[in-house]
């Protein structure tokens, strides 16, 4: 056993919670990784249990460290990113979840949107929070479950409840949990939550009014990058410092070095995710983006993002092999991709939670369109991982229009993530941009993220110049179609997204709920 130090990162995912050792240099040493269960109650519903993701989370933490043979006195710090806008109610005097984590991709909070929104529509709270009333978001979330599960609201007016992203539920019961667990979040998953003000960094007491949240149930907001705790009822953790804490797209954000304006990258992942960095001034989305906190060290001063989030993309692989059994693993996807030379015409929009950015429809529900006898599996396959790119598209272009006004110019994309791993849906979407698509040489860079707000913390790194000097490239694919195509894809694409639009009416929520 060495004296040398490491930091711990924990990626606690909409699938999966992964424990992943870093070195100073950046680069993995050891991970643990555990999926679980995906709950589906009712169409549109999406659930997971938290106290599995807290097992979970304690069993990929030993398997790291024994894979890296090391224990916690060679850790120099830990981080935690998350899946960000899936809402844990629990109860702070026993530890128990109340309700299952209700999941970002779930929609039965529609009506809740609706009724907040009132005459003033989605954009009643966007000046405040950056973000516009969809069930993606937290606070519509713990406002169902204060509705909907017996007893909830009465004890959360006593004070007995907690709610948090999974990144304030996993602090809480590492710090100690019923006994003495600290009560946090940082501002990038306070940003999620649409209870925050995303000028001042503060939680909006009315809006928390307007949807019956008592604020004694509000985790502490901190920066993404300070000492929270230290480790109690973890024991294999005990008394190591947790000093970062990053929403999963803005550690992806900060592990790819995007510190300068106009600097963006795209995460694959179960939804896809693309952040572009305006700097320490808010840059206010036209165009259907997301504004939010992209980071915030210590006692530096924020800086925000412009974000476009696509729901379904990783998840449409899964749902072609779990649901409709036509592949065995992920990877097999690409295998018949390549089968053809193009989608042969078939377009699937998978708007199975709805439409994300730009659009911002709930009632869009999935289409598979233009289809012939001709087509087979291979096209359905290529049209599936077709469909990312596209999507990523329309939120660059959004992007590009929000941002045109600050004089920023995407010049290339940074990608990370599982998918990238895909060299035809990578090469497609380099075409389907018209920018180089570059991915670095680690891909966990949700993960990598986090270690490094924790590692700034403790001193570990000095700063963003570190991770600066960390990237690397790895591979680069240059657009190799010309510009009439990809504008006759692109109108294609937008006829499809069209036939997703006002599937969802009284007469499908009478019959399927």
């Amino acid at each position: 056993m060495t004296d040398q130090k490491y930091i711990l990162s924990i990626d606690q995912g909409t699938t999966s919670t992964r424990a992943i050792i870093f070195d100073h240099a950046g680069q993995i040493v050891s991970s643990g990784q555990q999926e679980h269960e995906q709950i589906f109650p009712k169409s549109g519903w999406v659930e997971h249990d938290p106290l599995e993701i807290w097992r979970n989370t304690r069993a990929v933490v030993a398997d790291a460290l024994q894979q890296a043979e090391i224990n916690r006195h060679q850790l120099a710090a830990v981080g935690i990113t998350n899946q960000r806008e899936t809402a844990v109610v629990w109860d702070k005097n026993t530890g128990e979840p109340v309700y299952n984590a209700i999941v970002w991709q779930d929609t039965r909070t529609q009506k809740i949107c609706d009724r907040l929104g009132g005459d003033e529509g989605a954009d009643k709270y966007k000046e405040r929070v950056g973000l516009p009333l969809a069930t993606y978001f937290s606070g519509p979330k713990i406002a169902w479950i204060l509705e909907n599960v017996e007893g909830a609201r009465e004890r959360a007016e006593q004070g007995e409840l907690l709610f948090g992203n999974t990144d304030a539920w996993l602090v809480w019961n590492m710090t100690g949990g019923t006994d003495g667990g600290v009560h946090v979040t940082d501002v990038t998953n306070a940003s999620r939550t649409m209870l925050m003000n995303i000028d001042t960094l503060d939680w909006n007491e009315e809006i928390a009014a307007d949807m019956g949240v008592p604020m004694s149930m509000l985790p502490q907001i901190k920066s993404s990058s300070e000492v929270y705790g230290y480790g109690r009822k973890q024991g294999l953790l005990i008394d190591t410092p947790i000093a970062g804490i990053l929403g999963d797209q803005q550690a992806a954000t900060f592990g790819q070095a995007c510190f300068e304006i106009g600097m963006g990258k795209n995460t694959y992942g179960t939804g896809n995710f693309m952040l572009v960095n305006t700097g320490e001034d808010l840059v206010r989305s036209e165009n259907g983006l997301l504004t939010t906190v992209a980071y915030k060290i210590g006692e530096n001063k924020q800086v925000y993002a412009l974000e476009g989030s696509v729901a379904v993309t990783g998840s449409l692989v899964q749902w072609i092999r779990d649901n409709l059994g036509l592949i065995k693993d992920a990877p097999e996807i690409e295998d018949l991709a390549t089968q053809v030379d193009d989608n042969g015409g078939l377009f699937v929009v998978p708007a199975f939670s709805g439409l994300f950015a730009p659009h911002w429809r709930s009632d869009a529900r999935g289409v598979m369109v233009g289809m012939t006898r001709f087509h087979n599996k291979n096209h359905i396959a290529r049209a599936v991982l077709e469909a990312t790119a596209f999507q990523s598209r329309e939120v660059l272009d959004a992007a590009i229009a929000d941002a045109a006004s600050e004089g920023v110019e995407l010049t290339e994309l940074k990608v990370d993530g599982g998918m990238v791993k895909n060299e035809t849906l990578m090469q497609f979407q380099a075409d389907i941009l018209g920018v180089p698509v570059v991915r670095p040489k680690v891909i966990e860079t949700t993960a990598l993220g986090a270690a490094y707000a924790a590692g700034i913390a403790v001193g570990y790194w000095d700063g963003e110049q570190d991770v600066i000097d960390n990237w690397a490239e790895d591979k680069r694919w240059e657009p190799q179609m010309d510009e009439e195509t990809r504008d006759r894809y692109m109108r294609l694409w937008r006829k499809a997204v069209e036939r997703t639009l006002d599937w969802v009416d009284d007469d499908t929520e009478a019959l399927f709920g």
